[in-house]
């Protein structure tokens, strides 16, 4: 204790632990507290007509849903090959449209007496566009197994419907099938529950509607066809006589159509455990990214635009990290040049 770089290092941890802002607020007057506790119930408020307006918000996306769908009926109808665009819709100005014509002019000129040119083919509609997405989006690809794939080419449209007015705020995701080998069923719904106020016993964290439950529907498989489903032996040995019998059982399989039988959230007040919890929370941000993303811009991540455009946004974000980390490190605060945020 006489060593005085001990005492000084000593002094500047009580002196970090006496600025903090919840012992800063101990060292003030009652009556300056109490004024404290009117701003929060001020900010209380403020957190309700918050949620107010985020279901004016709701109100406003169904009302635009309803402009978007006739586009994205159409955009069903090309994908599956029922209407045939015109030239004036197939128009289509791109970066790289002059080293195409280019390359076209070149091809036209070369003659190959041999052997004629072959017919270039003309699929119906744009195959295997659904599938293509969740091959392309990494978050869908990991829940999608080899025998998922011949299931998922048959996926002929998503589609998005929010809640009727008056009714509990929620959306439904709808997979649209065409006729298939391995259910019934023409559409697979996934419907997702809602709550845009704040938590009574935390009205602070409030920062806009939340997931909070979910719900899937029942497949109707064709006999031998459940993927979600697998048959195994399993030896058993008698007590008493030692005999052994092989029966068979069916136990879970991975596939992403478990997605459609959901994990429950607790509506007892028991908490889930840890792992319960995570499922949960994917399954929440999963059905919010088809809403947001995959379904408003479908073609983009068939072509992997929109892919790469979410991976610069990414990079961007950690290459500001790691600049905001080497200011801390090293850099003089006087030469230190201040970027403003937007």
């Amino acid at each position: 204790m006489q060593n005085p770089q001990v005492l000084a290092a000593l002094q500047e941890r009580l002196d970090s632990v006496s600025h903090t802002p919840s012992s800063y607020i101990e060292t003030l007057p009652r009556a300056v507290k109490r004024r404290i506790n009117a701003l929060k119930q001020l900010q209380v408020r403020c957190a309700h007509i918050e949620a107010k307006f985020y279901e004016e918000v709701h109100d406003l996306e169904r009302k635009y849903a309803a402009l978007y769908q006739p586009l994205f009926d159409k955009r069903r109808e090309f994908i599956t090959g029922d209407v045939e665009p015109t030239d004036a819709e197939s128009e289509w100005h791109s970066e790289n449209e002059e080293d195409d014509k280019l390359a076209g002019d070149m091809k036209n000129k070369v003659v190959i007496a041999e052997k004629p040119a072959a017919e270039e083919p003309n699929p119906r509609g744009i195959p295997e566009f659904w599938f293509t997405i969740f091959r392309n989006v990494d978050m869908l690809s990991e829940l999608v197994q080899e025998y998922d794939e011949p299931i998922l080419k048959h996926l002929q449209d998503i589609k998005v419907k929010f809640s009727d007015p008056g009714q509990p705020m929620s959306f439904v995701l709808e997979f649209h099938f065409e006729p298939n080998d391995y259910f019934t069923n023409p559409v697979l719904t996934k419907t997702y529950k809602m709550k845009s106020e704040p938590d009574k016993a935390d009205p602070f964290s409030f920062e806009g509607p939340e997931i909070v439950d979910c719900d899937g529907c029942t497949i109707d498989w064709k006999k031998g066809r459940n993927v979600t489903v697998k048959t195994i032996k399993k030896k058993q040995k008698h007590k008493g006589r030692g005999t052994v019998r092989t029966i068979t059982k069916q136990v879970p399989n991975e596939s992403f159509f478990n997605f459609f039988n959901p994990l429950k959230a607790s509506g007892d007040g028991e908490s889930l455990d840890e792992d319960s919890e995570f499922t949960l929370a994917s399954d929440f941000e999963i059905g919010h990214f088809f809403r947001e993303r995959i379904v408003p811009r479908a073609v983009l991540y068939f072509t992997g635009e929109a892919i790469e455009d979410d991976d610069n946004f990414e990079e961007g974000e950690e290459g500001e990290e790691e600049e905001l980390e080497g200011d801390e490190e090293g850099e003089d605060e006087d030469d230190a040049e201040v970027t403003p945020k937007v």
